[in-house]
């Protein structure tokens, strides 16, 4: 157990916010907020993506997860605060090498685990290799499928969360 906690807080320490931005550079941001909007056309829900390289040495010792970060950014940047509770954050942690997908209530209820954890394993089948940008955009397109079957975009909906991803 302290050897992973040890091994974690290395990781965390040597993965910077350089290293998300060479991971994402301003191309692959641009083509994801791209995605993001092409897909906010067919559906109303409110898709934001997040990527951290790393979490905080105190929240590292404090056993911060990544799925606890992912709810934290969610409330902190009210993705939870959409007119129809159709929030979704896409949330990349370098440093653990996770992808959380964090939902709210009406999105919930509608799409099943099991095809968030379908988006995550596309997302992340090729991160290791390094190919962040074209597992991302296809991570997206198989979420946009799934948000416009189960939220079909019925010609009155306005964007309420920025597109644009965030680097942290």
């Amino acid at each position: 157990m302290v050897m992973g906690t040890l091994q974690r807080l290395w990781r965390h320490l040597t993965t910077t916010q350089r290293s998300a931005r060479r991971a994402f550079p301003a191309a692959t941001l641009k083509a994801i907020q791209h995605k993001i909007a092409e897909g906010e056309v067919t559906h109303r829900a409110e898709v934001k993506m997040i990527v951290e390289g790393s979490l905080s040495l105190p929240a590292v010792l404090n056993g911060v997860t990544s799925r606890n970060r992912a709810h934290e950014l969610f409330a902190h940047y009210r993705i939870w605060d959409t007119e129809e509770n159709v929030g979704v954050l896409l949330y990349v942690n370098l440093a653990d090498h996770k992808v959380e997908i964090i939902v709210d209530r009406a999105v919930g209820r509608a799409v099943k685990t099991a095809e968030w954890q379908a988006v995550c394993k596309t997302m992340t089948k090729e991160f290791a290799n390094g190919a962040f940008h074209d597992s991302t955009l296809a991570a997206l397109e198989q979420m946009n499928g799934y948000l416009t079957q189960h939220f079909p975009d019925q010609g009155r909906k306005k964007n309420e969360v920025s597109d644009k991803p965030l680097v942290l």
